[in-house]
């Protein structure tokens, strides 16, 4: 479904929370590791961004060498994966909260959810396209 804006959204954003997945299951295997800082994964604000930009002032990339203030296309969102240091839940240094990490977990499935009931959706609508309905 090359060329489909509904379609990239989708299937960025299930990207983004695959690896949203991956750095939950990570904490929770290291909530014991002395000194472990817990990941975490950032992609929300990049995509809000590029969903936005109509209502924003474009600026022109007149020059491969400019850079631009925000990714312009869905594919240049990527999610960011990054250490949180400056937190601590016990005394051995490690700042994994297993409660949190199932409160993330939660609302991660149920985003990961909603997106793939958009594809259903979306693919059921094309279906019926090309069946004639």
């Amino acid at each position: 479904m090359l060329g489909d804006y509904t379609w990239s959204v989708i299937d960025k954003e299930a990207e983004c929370l695959a690896q949203r997945f991956q750095a939950v299951s990570k904490n929770v295997a290291n909530a014991n590791t002395p000194g472990y800082a817990r990941h975490n994964v950032s992609f929300e604000d990049q995509m809000r961004e590029v969903m936005e930009q109509d209502s924003r002032l474009h600026m022109t990339v007149t020059n491969a060498g400019h850079i631009p203030s925000h990714p312009l296309k869905i594919k240049d969102v990527h999610a960011a994966d990054f250490k949180i240091m400056d937190e601590q839940y016990r005394l051995d240094l490690n700042n994994v909260d297993p409660e949190r990490e199932m409160a993330v977990l939660a609302e991660t499935r149920m985003m990961y959810t909603a997106f793939m009931r958009a594809a259903s959706s979306k693919l059921t609508m094309l279906k019926s396209v090309i069946a004639g309905r």
